[in-house]
């Protein structure tokens, strides 16, 4: 049996939220491709609003722009992932149009 490895192209896009030059909200957009689709996947990382800045729509200005750039790209589908303990987020996440899909398993390094 041969194991292969072979690098695969993937980029990234950041979005953020200024406000009088400080940064109150970002999101990382990934876009990914493996063998089993000829359509790229998203998948959204890591938005975080300042916590002065929550509940005014500035996460959701993030989310929206990271999906009109997933579909600009292609993408069959985009992946968003949140910890277990972040209920709102989950709610705030099915109010986007995201489902609750699956299970996220987490290796720390």
């Amino acid at each position: 049996m041969l194991l292969q490895q072979r690098r695969i192209n993937a980029h990234g896009f950041r979005f953020s939220l200024t406000e009088k030059g400080k940064e109150v909200a970002r999101g990382f957009l990934y876009i990914l491709q493996n063998d089993l689709h000829k359509e790229p996947f998203g998948f959204l990382e890591d938005v975080y609003v300042r916590e002065e800045y929550r509940g005014k729509g500035n996460g959701e200005k993030i989310v929206r722009a990271a999906i009109r750039e997933a579909k600009r790209q292609g993408c069959y589908k985009l992946v968003g992932n949140s910890r277990n303990s972040r209920e709102q987020t989950h709610m705030f996440y099915k109010k986007m149009g995201f489902q609750d899909y699956g299970k996220e398993f987490r290796m720390e390094f």
